[in-house]
């Protein structure tokens, strides 16, 4: 263990920090902004925001990331999501706080396109799923930390906005002063998104609906607590349930997802959430009702995120790792974009248990995309080397490693059973049983 997270040990650290300042700004904006008068549409905008600025982050930070390095925009990020915590006790005004989300989007949709590419160079084909479910693990377990810190001090206080720039502070020490090396500069920054939907379509559109329900979830679940009739300890206690709930169902889903279709783990998944979304909206409880019931949500719907972008890593070259992580960072942003405002209108108009008739209504949607594609549809044609590319290989050996198709044109070796063979949708028991470390089922 110690040898695989080593290269990433500094890395880890530093997003325990980020996340831990992130989940408590996340809990503490849209109570303060309740405790100011904004109305449930304000905060739903003010979800929206932040996701606007992550979209834009996802199609600007890559040429950031190639012109400078990794750690010198891992600093620079961390510096301006620094500076919008701090701003935002300054000027109490629903307008300043929609463009300080902005900002905040921005910064973060480049430190995690950072993260998740750093931590891709540094895994092989072996530790992949180890090393990624143990940044899965860390990014929770700091989130749950973040979120109950609001217990500290009154929402309307100056410390919890400055104790959160400390966090986010302290994020930049373990990166700057590792002696690890960062990864090689990035060739191509581009994001080809129908290029990355032919290759895995429910992952695309998984990332964008999962979007749609968490985006709405991390925007407006701490009003949805008050609304229910909690204090802003029990709506912390809530979410924290949620994400306790969902970083301990990281493992055994990814361990299911290895062995079985993940697609089918996804459709199952997208079931329990859609009913437990709809439990949260019909029935109202007390602390402990509500925490039992939201810990069934998020293991069931958290993971879906993680499954959705493993099944795209496994559809596309490891060489593309950059592009697949902004490609799916984008869907999930416009999604969490679109998310937030909506369900904070049916809260405005139809009170709190909207919030989770809409992710459940969401998660239906994306049940029903899955199980047509397992039944109508195919896996999806996954992304390989150009043509140019591929002639400059000596041979079919030494060609990458991972799921690739047969080249448009037929080799002239092959006989027509193995062109018909390579040709066709492949089943469940087709899958080898071992691949490169972007595991079966995909």
């Amino acid at each position: 263990m110690a040898q695989t997270l080593g290269p990433v040990a500094a890395l880890l650290l530093g997003v325990f920090f980020l996340v831990t300042g992130s989940g408590l700004q996340n809990t503490l904006l849209p109570l303060r902004g309740a405790f100011e008068g904004f109305s449930a549409i304000s905060l739903g905008i003010l979800g929206s925001s932040y996701y606007l600025g992550f979209v834009i982050g996802c199609l600007a930070v890559p040429h950031l990331v190639r012109r400078s390095g990794h750690i010198r925009a891992f600093a620079a990020l961390t510096s301006g999501v620094v500076a919008t915590m701090l701003a935002h006790p300054v000027f109490i005004d629903p307008y300043v706080w929609f463009a300080l989300r902005a900002v905040t989007g921005f910064c973060f949709a480049g430190l995690y396109l950072v993260i998740e590419s750093w931590l891709n160079d540094r895994a092989t084909n072996q530790t992949r799923g180890f090393v990624m479910s143990s940044y899965i693990i860390v990014d929770y377990a700091a989130l749950t930390a973040g979120q109950m810190m609001i217990t500290l001090y009154p929402v309307r206080s100056f410390e919890l906005f400055a104790l959160g720039a400390i966090l986010l502070s302290l994020a930049t020490l373990p990166v700057v002063v590792s002696s690890s090396g960062q990864p090689a500069p990035i060739e191509t920054a581009r994001i080809r998104v129908f290029r990355l939907f032919r290759a895995a379509p429910v992952a695309m559109v998984g990332c964008f609906v999962i979007g749609l329900a968490n985006g709405s979830l991390w925007s407006l679940g701490p009003i949805f607590s008050i609304g229910r009739g909690l204090t802003a300890d029990g709506a912390a206690t809530f979410m924290s349930a949620i994400v306790v709930a969902g970083a301990l169902a990281q493992w055994p889903v990814g361990y299911l997802s290895d062995r079985i279709d993940r697609r089918r783990v996804l459709g199952a998944l997208m079931v329990g959430a859609m009913m437990a979304g709809l439990a949260l909206g019909m029935f109202e409880f007390g602390l402990v009702g509500l925490c039992v019931l939201g810990m069934t949500y998020g293991a069931l719907s958290l993971p879906a995120y993680s499954l959705a972008a493993a099944h795209a890593y496994d559809r596309t070259a490891a060489a593309d790792a950059v592009e697949t992580a902004a490609g799916l960072l984008l869907l999930y942003g416009i999604g969490s974009v679109v998310g937030p405002s909506l369900a904070s209108f049916g809260m405005q108009h139809y009170g709190a248990g909207s919030l989770f008739f809409f992710t459940a209504a969401s998660h239906t949607f994306l049940l029903l995309f899955v199980v047509w594609f397992l039944c109508f549809g195919s896996a999806g044609k996954p992304s390989v080397p150009d043509a140019a590319a591929l002639a400059d290989e000596p041979s079919a050996a030494s060609a990458p490693t991972g799921t690739v198709p047969a080249p448009d044109g037929d080799p002239p070796a092959a006989t027509t059973q193995e062109r018909m063979s390579a040709a066709r949708p492949r089943e469940d028991g087709d899958y080898p049983a071992e691949q490169d470390g972007r595991s079966d089922g995909a």
